[in-house]
């Protein structure tokens, strides 16, 4: 099997993420539930997680590095802390789901900053144009699911600190690929799933919040602090964790959270960037195939999109798969990327890379989609 779907969800992982999970099955408990030996031995991983996510993207307080199920849960508290009916929003052209859907069930004005595929000069320009006194907040993903087209997150972070907009950002595509630098964009929040660049399990994600923003919950519960009070407590993360933690989940993503670390994002970014551009290579060179590419190589990562001309991209994938090669088609929760793109009507077929594929599948994906391309 080649396995080409890591923007949705990595599949080869480091053998530490499953052998960490499976012995939190079975020697950890309840963290902060109890102080016996399996209870702080859950604890003590919780707390290891937390600090060394606050590392990696440069958090000074571990306790505002927050455990959540996925992305779509932290953009969800982010987008129902900050935006109320009627508060305009800006977001880029090429948001996921898990950022309009919130924004529009919580009444916001949604504004779309449009800007051609990779052309990140043009996005940047537009969303300083459209950064009027009305706009409360600006919602921005750092890499399209779609595309992987990175856009420019840092100097958008910048225009909204001299203006006073807060920023959150969509880390799914980039965190542990890309420097996400919390003390450097000063955002708001920042978002990002557990398993997907964090090398970690499904069902685990995290949510770094800003020094200083006000919290609301969207759960309420047992905290295993202040339990005497019917009210949820002020401080972080207690305030945002009700119930009992996703303990096997987090024992998971600390490994991988570790290998990111060691590896090093620079040379796992190099990694991918050289398979998308093998990729890009290869279908360019094809008859019957668009491919949507960064000719120049600077805002693309480990995402790429394509189409065979004639044949519906569902029907490609399930080609693919039925050989052995795991892609992805549709439209990817993400339909405001394909109306900007021009791509809504027709969806894309997406190989998706991680730090585990080598030039060797992309070379075999390549032979198989020159195959079905002239056939």
């Amino acid at each position: 099997m080649i396995y080409l779907d890591s923007a949705a969800t990595t599949l080869q992982k480091p053998p530490a993420v499953s052998r960490a999970a499976s012995f939190a099955t079975t020697h950890m408990a309840s963290p902060g539930r109890g102080g016996h030996q399996p209870a702080m031995r859950a604890a003590d991983t919780v707390f290891a997680c937390r600090n060394a996510a606050a590392e990696l993207f440069h958090v000074e307080d571990p306790g505002r590095v927050v455990f959540t199920m996925n992305a779509t849960h932290g953009l969800n508290l982010a987008i129902k802390t900050l935006v109320k009916p009627g508060d305009t929003v800006l977001v880029s052209g090429y948001e996921h789901n898990a950022v309009t859907r919130p924004l529009y069930a919580q009444g916001a004005d949604v504004r779309v900053v449009e800007g051609a595929l990779f052309r990140p000069r043009e996005i940047l320009a537009r969303f300083e144009e459209m950064m009027t006194p009305e706009v409360r907040c600006v919602v921005c993903n750092h890499v399209s699911n779609v595309f992987g087209f990175t856009l420019p997150v840092e100097k958008i972070a910048a225009l909204c600190r001299r203006r006073g907009i807060a920023f959150v950002l969509d880390a799914s595509q980039s965190a542990g690929n890309l420097p996400v630098f919390m003390d450097q964009l000063k955002a708001a929040f920042i978002a990002m799933p557990g398993h997907k660049g964090l090398l970690g399990p499904q069902g685990t994600g995290l949510l770094l919040c800003g020094e200083e923003v006000e919290t609301k919950t969207l759960l309420e519960g047992g905290t295993g602090s202040l339990s005497a009070r019917q009210e949820m407590p002020e401080f972080l993360p207690d305030r945002l964790e009700a119930g009992t933690l996703n303990v096997c989940g987090i024992a998971g993503l600390l490994e991988g959270i570790r290998y990111v670390r060691k590896k090093g994002t620079d040379r796992i970014l190099n990694h991918e960037k050289s398979l998308t551009a093998q990729m890009a290579e290869g279908l360019m060179g094809m008859g019957h195939v668009r491919a949507y590419v960064d000719q120049k190589g600077d805002s693309q990562t480990g995402v790429l999109s394509f189409n065979i001309i004639g044949t519906d991209c569902e029907m490609a994938a399930q080609a693919l798969g039925a050989r052995g090669i795991c892609v992805r088609a549709g439209l990817h929760c993400a339909p405001l990327a394909h109306k900007s793109a021009g791509t809504f009507e027709t969806g894309t077929v997406r190989a998706s890379v991680s730090p585990f594929n080598t030039p060797r599948e992309i070379q075999l994906f390549l032979r198989e989609i020159a195959r079905m391309a002239n056939t």
